[in-house]
């Protein structure tokens, strides 16, 4: 990649506050070039937010921004091109360029070309030299095949994609053009792991600024420099990938806090010695005292807007030993085979990752396992009492309208008290009046937490979830993960979380399209050391 020289991007003295709550206050920060900086919080700490601010989307209440000249942005906006290209999408990327090369084809769909046009080209292919405009569609090419879009989508329009696609697209855009800085909001979603790895590697070789919000803990290890973590109604800075972030953190907080402690301990034996002596004969010795007290302090502690569910799976009655028996179970769609004929024999406790590519089948052979739909051939039995708990990846339609948290949780089960459900809700971060929160109000991550309660509450001896972590912001992914490791239950999940796959996986099935399922019988680590040739699109 060429590098056209460095620039930071400079925050300073920037305030956003929506109504009453106020997201960040006074916040000066520098993101400096060569380094890779994620940007984390919980869900409504603001991330977004400000990186509309950071891009000049938005504006802030207070303050500026100093940004690079060439900046690429990552935007959610999947309908912007319809009617445009995939590859004249991605050249977009690069504005002077697009523009140059669109000037230039208008003169010369124009026919005859008069001298001041003659001097016009010369100068447009002047401007189509210097930004690398010969191999630009080799560039973006080369962008999208990275990105898991093949040749023959490049020359189709947008919106002969689907949306997952459309949003590779629009990353392709935001890294085309050798920009001097990169806004990435959620580049992983809708991406496999193959395609997040080659992202990696390309990001490790970027040489500018890098600002990304993720969801994605391994991602965010792998790539990131530092951590700029939205807390306490500012923004701290961290040195390392997300996990070096929370520990730092949570050790400057348990250092203040203790400090805290011991501050508060001293001003109470001070004060009940001004107490006991300052009518007597120790004037001196209170007016000291007093002194001391003045000057302990104790440190300002805001609050954290960090809150973390508490996921606990428990299984109200062990299945089986052999909880599920996969023969020769096949799926074809219109006449292609979607999922080639598999057996298997899932034993209970294990932890089974499905993974692979989009559009692969991992989804189509989850709901070949729960009855959702049903098999060309073969079958799926679950064993004696078996009892399976399914989480879809789509999630319309499961919680209808018309009622709150608690009241559709409350129809769910009758037998627990309104305690008891209240007690789940809180676990869930639905705590106070967020248990009376009306169902259709509630935002992905809400609906996620809200149906896993449930999961919770009915207390399967199986689990078989679909993308798990979609919607669910850094704590609730972890806490899933460590709801998970305890399980004494069957789990089966497909995500394209690798930490979550690292920390929880016992068995790996990978499914490929137009090849078998590859049944592993270990953890995803072992997985990529037995398959080195895969072992390159995952590290």
């Amino acid at each position: 990649m060429r590098y056209i020289g460095a620039a930071m991007i400079s925050v300073q003295d920037v305030t956003k506050a929506f109504g009453p709550k106020k997201l960040f206050e006074d916040v000066n920060v520098t993101f400096s070039p060569g380094r890779r900086y994620g940007l984390t919080g919980p869900n409504g700490s603001g991330k977004s937010t400000f990186m509309k601010i950071l891009s000049g989307d938005e504006e802030s209440d207070t303050g500026s921004v100093h940004r690079p000249r060439r900046l690429g942005i990552l935007r959610q906006d999947h309908f912007k091109y319809e009617g445009d290209r995939v590859i004249d999408v991605v050249l977009a990327g690069n504005s002077v360029l697009w523009k140059a090369m669109k000037e230039k084809d208008d003169i010369l769909a124009q026919g005859d070309i008069s001298e001041e046009d003659g001097h016009k080209l010369a100068e447009l292919e002047g401007v189509i030299g210097e930004e690398d405009g010969y191999e630009a569609e080799a560039q973006a090419a080369e962008l999208l095949q990275g990105l898991g879009i093949e040749n023959g989508w490049h020359d189709q329009p947008m919106k002969s994609l689907a949306g997952g696609l459309k949003l590779r697209v629009l990353l392709a855009q935001a890294l085309f053009g050798n920009p001097q800085g990169l806004l990435l909001d959620e580049p992983t979603n809708n991406l496999d792991l193959e395609s997040i790895r080659w992202l990696e590697r390309f990001l490790h070789d970027f040489e500018g600024v890098l600002v990304t919000i993720s969801h994605d803990r391994h991602f965010l290890n792998a790539i990131c420099t530092h951590i700029a973590d939205i807390d306490y109604e500012t923004i701290i800075v961290y040195t390392g990938g997300y996990d070096d972030m929370v520990r730092q953190k949570g050790q400057v907080r348990n250092r203040i806090e203790s400090e805290n402690a011991e501050k508060k301990k001293k001003i109470e034996q001070l004060q009940e010695f001004v107490a006991r002596f300052s009518a007597g004969t120790r004037a001196s010795q209170v007016q000291s005292r007093k002194g001391q007290i003045q000057k302990l302090k104790l440190d300002d502690l805001k609050r954290s807007n960090i809150q973390a569910p508490f996921i606990k799976f428990e299984v109200k009655a062990p299945s089986g030993k052999q909880t599920l028996e996969i023969r020769d179970l096949e799926k074809r769609f219109h006449g292609n085979e979607v999922i080639q004929p598999i057996t298997a024999l899932v034993t209970r406790g294990e932890k089974i990752a499905v993974i692979g590519r989009n559009a692969a089948g991992k989804s189509t052979l989850v709901k070949l396992l729960v009855g959702e739909l049903d098999p060309t051939s073969g079958s799926a039995k679950w064993g004696h009492q078996a009892v399976p708990g399914y989480l879809p990846q789509d999630h319309a339609g499961l919680i209808h309208p018309g009622t709150t948290a608690f009241g559709w949780l409350r129809e769910q089960e009758d037998k627990l008290s309104n305690e008891e459900i209240s007690g789940l809700l809180g676990r869930m971060l639905f705590s106070g009046e967020e248990r009376m929160k009306p169902t259709a109000t509630l935002s992905g991550g809400e609906t996620v937490r809200l149906l896993l309660a449930k999961l919770m509450m009915d207390k399967p001896n199986v689990l078989v979830l679909d993308e798990p972590t979609n919607h669910l912001d850094l704590e609730a992914i972890a806490a899933l993960s460590e709801g998970l490791k305890r399980y004494e239950g069957t789990a089966i999940f497909v995500t394209h979380d690798q930490q979550l796959v690292d920390e929880v996986a016992t068995r790996i099935w990978h499914v490929r399209a137009g090849e078998p399922v590859n049944d592993f019988p270990g953890t995803f680590a072992e997985y990529l050391e037995k398959h080195p040739d895969l072992a390159a699109d995952h590290r």
